[in-house]
């Protein structure tokens, strides 16, 4: 069928098009997220090296511990706060949110809403 795109596509346009106004800096990195259906990611990017500062993920035993399940909003809202906590520690204070494709909402926006409670800006 022509004109059918599938949820992938969509996603990756979506991707695309948050990528050309969100620019990760040494002063102001990326944070970029990932969501699967059992983890999510989230890492700390800067853009004009190509590297990454930071990550945390459900994968990690610390932010692991204490979940029953790892692709819930709770699991998201322990994630946020390690990368928060990564991220002061490494001295960076402030962030450009990225969310992938995602739609700003469920896990995405825990996760968000929990790196601001940790005292990341953005």
């Amino acid at each position: 069928m022509a004109g059918v795109i599938s949820r992938a596509e969509s996603r990756k346009r979506r991707q695309a098009r948050v990528r050309r106004k969100v620019v990760g800096t040494s002063a102001r990195p990326r944070l970029c997220v990932f969501r699967s259906s059992k983890h999510i990611y989230a890492q700390l990017v800067e853009d004009a090296t190509g590297t990454s500062l930071a990550a945390a993920s459900t994968k990690n035993a610390g932010v692991a511990d204490g979940l029953d399940y790892t692709g819930n909003v709770a699991a998201a809202k322990a994630v946020g706060a390690a990368i928060a906590k990564i991220a002061l520690e490494k001295d960076i204070k402030e962030v450009v949110f990225d969310r992938n494709g995602f739609i700003y909402h469920g896990r995405v926006k825990a996760l968000a809403d929990a790196a601001r409670e940790a005292g990341l800006l953005f």
